[in-house]
């Protein structure tokens, strides 16, 4: 009889891991970065800095420093690499910055009838003869690999560099995820292909900047960030229309409003930025009694920004944009226009409203798996071509119960490979090192 009660004890304890499990290791896995990073940053908003001055302090002229002196910084150039020196955004403010900030802005100034059609045409190009099961995230990658690249060589974008931006990307942010580890030479071979097109791009690159550089902010701005953030964007909003058919269909309806406020509440409930750090290099008053020193690592909160001031926060509902006073509401999908702003800040709801309504057009969108803003699980998806019936509540219950048992399996891969890149990243000190090296050479 006690045998069979353990049995049954452990039966359910083995059933229920999927509903409690995860959430346990993710917490454990924030203890271990914290542990391994440190507490060197100020949090805002937080005990210090309330929600209320969180936007004065993001803006504020002193708060305008990137990677230098922030050990946090280490782990960010860690995952970015190769040339993690020369991404726009982590670039120190200065002639070098601005240089590149001006040719990233001459690149994606496209007029807005060509911005629609390049991500249609995107779009239809990569999806063709698509149905069922897919990862979200997975599926857009090649839309916005061949976006980017026409962007920056205004010509048709060849499978085989389509195939090596997409490498290079996926790489990328499933090591930001903690999914998996690195991989160089996937990043190295996108890297020499840009080397041989440098001539190539349609804008001027700036000047100063050797041809390694060159190609190293090329790979940074155009084929990591932009598509790995278009691909994360595109899977939220696309998997939050495939979780309210309400939405989709006015969307699918041509109510180009309706799909603007839904674009608007996915950011806001899944922000593509987790915490953005800068370094202070000034003192900043709060009040005649504190002072946040020059030196400080700032982490803004983006999630928690986000929560603030909605009733209700964690709730989809798109009418929250609808009304009066949009300016005044805690939301800055494209961070501040203060401090770096995303320089697609234009472009990029322009793309994404035509490749959704292209994807609209000829599929049915469901899905039932778990919604989170690191979004580790890829977007699950069941796409269904329009005119045939779409799945059924078994189909959405399969999904569901296959993505919570994933979700087990793959919070200890997160645990386990992202404590072991911490530790790497700290090891090697790719920033630090950096910035010693130059004050070595000035000093010399």
């Amino acid at each position: 009889m006690l045998t069979l009660t353990l049995a049954a004890l452990g039966a359910a304890v083995l059933l229920s891991l999927p509903w409690w499990l995860p959430a346990r290791i993710v917490a454990l896995r924030v203890r271990v970065f914290n542990g391994v990073n440190g507490d060197e940053g100020i949090s805002v908003p937080g005990d210090l800095v309330g929600v209320e001055r969180f936007r004065e302090l993001y803006g504020h002229p002193a708060a305008t420093g990137r990677s230098k002196g922030a050990a946090l910084s280490d782990l960010f150039w860690y995952w970015l690499a190769p040339g993690p020196e020369m991404h726009q955004e982590h670039l120190e403010p200065g002639p070098r910055y601005d240089a590149v900030a001006h040719v990233t802005r001459a690149l994606l100034a496209l007029p807005k009838a060509e911005a629609e059609d390049l991500a249609r045409r995107c779009a239809a190009a990569n999806l063709r003869d698509v149905r069922g099961a897919v990862r979200l995230r997975d599926l857009m990658m090649p839309v916005w690999a061949q976006f980017s690249y026409e962007l920056v060589f205004a010509e048709p974008c060849p499978p085989e560099a389509r195939d090596l931006i997409v490498a290079n990307a996926d790489d990328v942010v499933t090591s930001l995820k903690c999914c998996g580890l690195r991989h160089l030479d996937r990043r190295e071979r996108l890297t020499r292909y840009l080397l041989t097109r440098l001539a190539d791009v349609r804008h001027p690159l700036p000047a100063g900047l050797s041809p390694r550089e060159q190609a190293y902010y090329l790979q940074g701005a155009f084929f990591n960030t932009a598509v790995v953030q278009l691909s994360e964007a595109m899977a939220h909003l696309l998997l939050v229309l495939a979780q309210h058919p309400g939405a989709q269909e006015r969307a699918r309806a041509g109510d180009v409003r309706h799909l603007d406020l839904v674009m608007a509440e996915t950011l806001r409930l899944y922000p593509l930025f987790g915490v953005a750090h800068r370094i202070t290099n000034g003192d900043i008053a709060l009040d005649e009694h504190t002072v946040i020193p020059a030196g400080s690592v700032l982490c803004f909160d983006y999630p928690a920004f986000h929560r603030a001031g909605f009733a209700d926060p964690g709730r989809f509902d798109p009418e929250r944009f609808a009304g009066a006073g949009i300016k005044e509401l805690n939301h800055i999908p494209y961070g501040m226009p203060a401090n770096r702003p995303c320089p697609a800040w234009r472009l990029a709801p322009i793309a994404m409203r035509a490749a959704t309504r292209e994807i609209l057009s000829a599929y049915t969108l469901r899905s039932s798996a778990t919604h989170t803003r690191s979004l580790p699980n890829r977007g699950p998806c069941l796409l269904t071509p329009l005119g045939l019936r779409p799945p059924g509540r078994a189909a959405l219950a399969l999904m569901r119960l296959r993505d919570r048992w994933e979700d087990v399996w793959r919070s200890l891969v997160q645990l386990v490979l992202g404590t072991y890149m911490v530790w790497d990243a700290r090891r090697q000190r790719p920033c630090e090192r950096h910035f010693a090296g130059d004050l070595h050479q000035t000093r010399s």
